[in-house]
């Protein structure tokens, strides 16, 4: 019973090791990007900026007009969409399914925003945006992101960064109130 202990006492250590020592790139990034000489008089905070060129997909924008939807234009879902964001059929169907491959952005825009990220919204209405809060020490852009993923391959996601350091506010609409 002891030698079993002890044998996976070894592996979880092992296995922490492996899992914290194999990426020090936050530490490489955070040592090389420090300027050699500050003052307190006369430096101004860093702006972070996103490189786009690393969240893009390289894939080629798809005609909405023509795309094969995963949801039926005239399917129960489309038409709630519609009816409680008060748009069209073609508008819910095509918001219907860029909000459900939204993930895939926003984890690319998130991977160069870490610390920097307060909240992130979709907006819903005639064009869904995803609107990404962070902190002020961020700069302000904006991205078209064409999603990848075979469920929205070639739908165009606008990305807006906010740095207002807000916590998206969540609208309540009846069904839960506090």
């Amino acid at each position: 019973m002891v030698k079993r202990l002890m044998s996976t006492l070894i592996m979880t250590t092992a296995s922490m090791w492996a899992l914290t020592g194999c990426d020090n790139s936050a530490e490489t990034t955070e040592q090389t990007s420090q300027p050699a000489v500050t003052t307190a008089e006369t430096s101004t905070p860093a702006v972070h900026t996103v490189d786009w060129s690393l969240v893009a997909s390289d894939e080629k924008p798809a005609d909405p007009t023509n795309y094969k939807y995963p949801f039926a234009i005239d399917s129960q879902n489309v038409r709630d969409y519609a009816e409680y964001f008060d748009v069209d059929l073609a508008t819910a169907q095509h918001n219907l399914t860029i909000s459900m491959a939204s993930n895939e952005a926003l984890s690319k825009a998130l991977d160069q925003l870490s610390e920097t990220y307060v909240s992130h919204e979709l907006t819903d209405g005639n064009e869904m945006t995803l609107v990404i809060h962070t902190t002020p020490d961020v700069a302000a852009s904006r991205y078209d992101y064409v999603l990848s993923d075979d469920f929205a391959k070639g739908l165009v996601l606008p990305i807006v960064i906010v740095p207002d350091g807000k916590k998206g506010e969540v609208e309540v609409h009846g069904e839960i109130e506090e």
